[in-house]
């Protein structure tokens, strides 16, 4: 018998694929926009939060206000699954760019560096919360400002951690990457596999 499908507590289209990947079945449940335009899931950073309670207040906020949505909706009780992703260079969390030339600016910060990607995933059945982190480090090459702006140019960097994609063209700009590839991605699956394992789902 088939296990029914997860909630997907995300609007995120790389995490789609990847849980795709694994063969989870899952249904999304759809966000007005970013965590910041929805009252109960600030995305905004707090004076003094490092990028590993960040991440994971942020990922758990996003399963709480999930879970929310369930019984809002009077939708079936399943387990629920939550991410987020966020880069950190130097001690300061990097989210999403705002405009391209935000987006300029970040990429240009992080040209011939290592930056960190942190990504937080949450699975709840509405009772219980469980929680893993996944941590990896991405060394940029250096770039030229021309090769930046014809990136940003193709719309690959809005609403990305970090204004990239590493699935997409900025693959280019990776020298080195130590962890979680599908992590870096917005999903770690190992984690992802062994949380909804936690729960019973059979994978």
């Amino acid at each position: 018998m088939s296990h029914p499908p997860i909630y997907l507590a995300s609007n995120s289209p790389r995490r789609r694929e990847l849980l795709k990947q694994i063969h989870v079945g899952f249904e999304p449940l759809l966000f007005r926009g970013a965590g910041r335009h929805d009252d109960d899931i600030n995305e905004d950073t707090r004076p003094g939060e490092d990028a590993v309670t960040y991440v994971q207040r942020v990922a758990r906020a996003k399963a709480e206000g999930g879970i929310n949505r369930v019984r809002w909706r009077n939708l079936p009780p399943r387990l629920l699954l939550a991410a987020d992703t966020t880069l950190e260079l130097d001690g300061e969390i990097i989210g999403k760019p705002d405009n391209g030339e935000h987006a300029i600016s970040i990429l240009r910060e992080l040209s011939g560096r290592t930056h960190q990607i942190l990504t937080a995933v949450v699975v709840t059945d509405g009772e219980r919360y469980a929680q893993r982190l996944s941590t990896s480090q991405v060394r940029f090459r250096p770039m030229q400002d021309a090769e930046i702006r014809r990136y940003v140019a193709t719309g690959e960097a809005a609403d990305k951690a970090g204004a990239y994609g590493i699935q997409g063209r900025a693959a280019v700009f990776v020298e080195e990457i130590r962890g979680s590839y599908t992590g870096i991605m917005g999903l770690p699956l190992f984690e992802t596999a062994a949380l909804l394992q936690e729960f019973g789902y059979p994978l």
